[in-house]
């Protein structure tokens, strides 16, 4: 495990591991283990991974044409410092149905990929790229159904230190790819912090 994109004991620490005890199907390839209590653990090693993944697509797309949507309390002010990152456009909080879909709205706009928190929260945003033919790459915990998901992401989509440090290593591993990683990247204790 010592090709990670941080320590093992980082990942840990912020529970980027820990599940639900419910199990999607979908997820299943993803899961590590089931603990004694139920709860299933999610595999690092492949969250490792599909950032990698994650990020050599989204470094494809002009920087103005991701969108980033969390619903999520937790998951907001990690999109917003990685939207600043990497350029990329976020909504944090209600996503207002027909942004992507109604012209006439003020809030509209024509993304190339979507990025979402969590496939279940972000529901609305979800639909709205299938219907105009956008791809999504998503969080997903051991219990989100992964239908109309393009990458996936495996990771506790709840937790605050998890969120962190997921936009993080994305945003640190798109910049990267791009050839735009500088010496002042922000350190992760200060990155998704109020």
């Amino acid at each position: 495990m010592n090709d990670l994109l941080t320590t093992l004991d980082d990942y840990l620490a912020a529970g980027i591991h820990i599940g639900t005890q419910q199990k999607n199907a979908d997820m299943k390839p993803y899961i590590y283990r089931v603990r004694a209590d139920g709860l299933y653990v999610l595999d690092v090693k492949k969250a490792d991974e599909r950032i990698r993944s994650a990020a050599k697509f989204l470094a494809k797309f002009k920087p103005e044409k991701i969108l980033i949507v969390s619903r999520r309390q937790y998951g907001q002010k990690p999109i917003e410092d990685f939207a600043k990152l990497v350029g990329a456009k976020a909504i944090s909080g209600r996503f207002v149905p027909g942004t992507l879909t109604n012209p006439n709205l003020d809030n509209f706009i024509e993304p190339d990929v979507l990025v979402a928190t969590d496939p279940r929260g972000d529901e609305q945003a979800l639909k709205e790229a299938k219907i105009i033919g956008t791809p999504v790459v998503a969080l997903c915990d051991t219990d989100n159904a992964i239908s109309g998901v393009d990458i996936v992401m495996p990771t506790n989509n709840k937790g605050k230190k998890a969120l962190a440090i997921i936009y993080w290593l994305l945003a640190r591993e798109i910049l990267r790819e791009r050839g735009e990683l500088k010496e002042d990247f922000p350190p992760l204790d200060k990155f998704g912090e109020e």
